[in-house]
């Protein structure tokens, strides 16, 4: 191998070797519970994530806006099985509710019905499917499913008959209160300002161990006389 810079060869080995060595320690199970860095860094930002989704009282408090209204709308589920479990969920607060093959037809108010949904988003917020699964004897996570596949297809039914109000509040009940609930079921909610060094500190290193990596190969393909110049333009004469 002809080096033509032994200086810069030589920062770069050293930079590309100290790299690697770091990225087995990134790699290795040293950091609690026997994870590794990337286990652990995944774990603490799911958890800030899920510490800034919780919308469920200011949804609870929009649903002030839609008291008086009955929701009627009729849909085609999955199939046969889907449609009666969501009958048999549905029916605890809108007991008009009920299917017939695969399709099923909602009837109840539409305030009450959005809060039984919040009702159960905020047991699994705060990780206690155990309510869930006790209230509609279905596993928490086939609820919660459930109630999202139903509304889901709700939701398209209104847009067709331009029903804008009842469809947007489904919409944000889902969005907000279902999916956060659902995604992010069995993990501890944290807040950012508690782990804000440690947030800040995983995302400075990120940027740097990134430019440790390039300035090494910067430097290596230097030392092997490889480098970008601009290349001269040629005058005539």
């Amino acid at each position: 191998m002809l080096i033509r810079h032994h200086k810069t060869m030589n920062i770069g080995l050293l930079l590309g070797v100290t790299f690697f060595g770091i990225l087995a320690l990134i790699f290795s199970p040293i950091f609690g519970g026997g994870k590794n860095g990337l286990e652990y860094s995944d774990a603490l930002f799911n958890k800030l994530a899920k510490g800034s989704s919780y919308f469920v009282p200011k949804l609870t408090g929009d649903l002030k806006g839609v008291e008086e209204q009955e929701l009627a709308v009729s849909v085609k589920m999955e199939d046969a099985d889907q449609a009666a479990r969501a009958a048999k969920i549905f029916a605890r607060v809108a007991p008009d509710t009920v299917s017939q093959g695969v399709q099923l037809s909602i009837r109840g108010n539409l305030s009450k019905l959005l809060g039984a949904v919040l009702e159960d988003s905020n047991s699994m917020y705060f990780n206690k499917g155990d309510e869930v699964r006790e209230k509609y004897g279905i596993d928490e996570k086939e609820v919660m499913t459930t109630w999202w596949a139903a509304l889901n297809r709700a939701v398209k039914e209104l847009q067709k008959s331009r029903k804008t109000e009842q469809s947007n509040i489904i919409l944000e009940v889902m969005k907000k209160g279902i999916e956060p609930a659902y995604n992010f079921y069995k993990i501890e909610p944290q807040s950012i300002s508690e782990k804000a060094f440690t947030a800040t500190g995983l995302l400075v290193f990120y940027v740097l161990y990134t430019l440790w990596w390039g300035f090494a190969i910067f430097y290596l393909f230097d030392g092997l006389g490889l480098s970008m110049k601009k290349a001269r333009v040629k005058r005539e004469v």
